[in-house]
């Protein structure tokens, strides 16, 4: 496969539902309940799903190269991943989304120095990731961090396929906001603070 058609193969999805992992070859998954939402993030091979639910409502966010036999039902947004792109949207009354991609093709030596780097980027901050060889003996890695305040999930995703040199990073934000009454009776939007909120509750599956 040549490396425009890569670029061009990868999508990020966000749905509002949960998705069925028989979509997917899971290979790791982590569980967060924070406060009063919950997440749910899987890594596979080549990309990365997680999945955020409040008080009922869930999305979720996918990141994966082939997107033929995934069901559009729910679907908030099809977005193609190839050079730089950013999406905002307001996806509740009280949930916005937010994220960037970013792709690069490497020459081999640059590729393997960033696999380097990420790989000890997953080590150190305990990420989800799945790294593996093709079958020229080159490694290839999709990790996934997810950061929990008490009123935003940050998500950071970064994908190396090696038969192309491709890096592919998506950064998103899920932000919990409070309608406020305004003089006039209609409510504006305040974003909520970041700050931490209680202890999370893990649950790492491996």
């Amino acid at each position: 496969m040549s490396k425009a058609t890569s670029l061009q193969s990868y999508h990020l999805l966000a749905f509002r539902k949960a998705l069925h992992p028989e979509f997917f070859g899971i290979e790791g998954r982590q569980r967060v309940q924070h406060g009063d939402y919950e997440t749910e993030a899987w890594i596979f091979r080549g990309g990365h799903s997680l999945r955020f639910q409040l008080n009922g409502f869930c999305m979720s966010e996918i990141v994966v190269e082939h997107i033929d036999q995934i069901p559009d039902r729910g679907l908030i947004a099809a977005l193609p991943c190839a050079g730089e792109r950013d999406f905002e949207e307001k996806i509740a009354d009280n949930l916005v989304y937010m994220t960037t991609m970013q792709t690069e093709t490497l020459s081999d030596h640059l590729y393997l120095g960033t696999y380097k780097e990420m790989m000890q980027h997953a080590r150190e901050n305990d990420s989800l990731f799945a790294a593996w060889t093709d079958a020229a003996g080159k490694p290839n890695l999709s990790l996934v961090d997810v950061q929990h305040f008490r009123t935003e999930v940050h998500v950071q995703g970064y994908h190396l396929r090696s038969d192309c040199g491709l890096v592919l990073r998506t950064q998103s934000m899920i932000q919990i906001v409070t309608p406020k009454p305004t003089k006039g009776g209609k409510a504006d939007v305040k974003r909520g603070s970041r700050d931490g909120g209680p202890r999370d509750g893990v649950q790492r599956k491996r």
